[in-house]
């Protein structure tokens, strides 16, 4: 009788004390009391660069040489020493530098030369393989093919010439040619073309520039087009391959 009667007074103050632990806000209840929460970890593969990844397209009469950095520069410097891409083509020949942690493996079944990355977690290496694989490619066409820039000359007496001598600048290097651009300035503007880079006006209001390196020859288009960039207005200015502008309307007056 007694015991029945005592089980019964437990029963009700279990459940008067689970009543009361559900009516507090859980935030203030121990932290050993709340059930722990499962946490789910993704299982898919880390996204790869389809830039860097892609192997290279080496065309015939193209060469592509990776030589490895000397042992005593290495040794000479504190900075990991870097490999040497050398690629050599009918139109010339390029080298650049290649970081560290990029490998450049001569795979004949992958079509190319393909690029790996040491570290594919790391933020930095990952930003450089496609940049690294995009410049390589780059070269290897220049070398091949060229690269070229078409500048377009818009508005009234606006031309340009290319000149074997000039007045206002002094040549650089043994028979440098220069730009003289004639765009409505009072003084002549005179430039000079880089080293490795042609130019020529098959019309008097178009420039065409063709070199190897494509970086020098878009550099070099560049600082021509400064000289007068398109305005929205009148639409006239220097236009490089094609670009187009959107014109604006004219204000009638006023603020």
């Amino acid at each position: 009788m007694f015991t029945s009667a005592r089980w019964r007074c437990a029963q009700s103050l279990t459940k008067s004390s689970v009543q009361w632990t559900d009516s507090i806000p859980t935030f203030l209840l121990p932290a050993f009391s709340r059930p722990a929460a499962s946490r789910t970890f993704t299982t898919t593969a880390p996204c790869q660069s389809k830039i860097g990844s892609a192997p290279l397209s080496v065309p015939q009469g193209v060469t592509f040489q990776v030589i490895a950095p000397s042992s005593a520069k290495a040794r000479g410097s504190r900075a990991q020493a870097m490999s040497t891409v050398n690629i050599k083509g009918p139109l010339g020949e390029l080298s650049m530098e290649i970081p560290p942690y990029v490998n450049i493996a001569q795979d004949q079944k992958a079509g190319g030369p393909t690029l790996t990355i040491q570290d594919p977690t790391d933020a930095k290496q990952k930003s450089m393989w496609g940049t690294t694989r995009a410049y390589l490619q780059n070269h290897i066409l220049g070398v091949s093919e060229g690269h070229s820039a078409i500048l377009s000359f818009v508005g009234v007496g606006f031309r340009a010439s290319v000149e074997d001598t000039a007045t206002t600048v002094k040549s650089e290097y043994p028979g440098q040619k220069f730009v003289n651009l004639k765009v409505g300035y009072s003084h002549p503007v005179e430039l000079g073309i880089p080293k490795g880079v042609t130019a020529s006006t098959p019309q008097p209001t178009r420039l065409l520039l063709e070199g190897p390196e494509k970086e020098v020859v878009m550099q070099f288009a560049a600082k021509i087009r400064k000289w007068r960039e398109p305005e929205p207005y009148k639409g006239k200015g220097i236009f490089v391959n094609g670009e187009t502008i959107k014109l604006k309307n004219k204000r009638a007056g006023g603020k």
